[in-house]
Parts: structure tokens; C-alpha cells; sequence
């Protein structure tokens, strides 16, 4: 890994930017470090339960959003 300026706002835009996905993807690597808690074990499993239940699969992303859009 680079060695970091002293104040990260001397480092361009699209530096910073690669900046923060490097260390988003490295902590994405080591997912192991960050265990779930109970309470979103629980929920992970209440939503893999319904999806069992009604086997939805969803919906497309642009009719979600034009929906959202419609009651703004």
C-alpha cells in the first residue's frame, strides 16, 4: 500500500477516489474480520424464510425507482 500524504486533500480527485476503493475492496477481501451480529443473522434468516415462502424474485431496479419517483 502507498504511503499516504500527511493531508489526503493534497491527493487529486481521481486519486482519492482509487484511495477509497482499494481500501473498500480490502475490507470486502477480509469480510471474516466484521462477523454479523445475532440481530442481522436474524434477519438474514427471517428474509431467506420468506423468499422460501413466496419464491419472489424481485423487481427491476428502473420500475422500483420510477415508482419512488412517482410518490415524491
Amino acid at each position: 500500500m502507498q504511503t499516504l500524504p500527511t493531508n489526503i486533500q493534497e491527493l487529486p480527485v481521481d486519486e482519492r477516489i482509487k484511495l477509497v476503493e482499494d481500501i473498500w475492496d480490502s475490507i470486502a477481501a477480509d469480510q471474516s474480520v466484521l462477523p454479523l451480529t445475532v440481530d442481522q443473522k436474524k434477519a438474514l434468516d427471517q428474509r431467506l424464510d420468506a423468499y422460501g415462502v413466496d419464491q419472489l424474485k424481485g423487481r427491476e431496479a428502473a420500475e422500483l425507482i420510477a415508482e419512488i419517483k412517482k410518490q415524491l
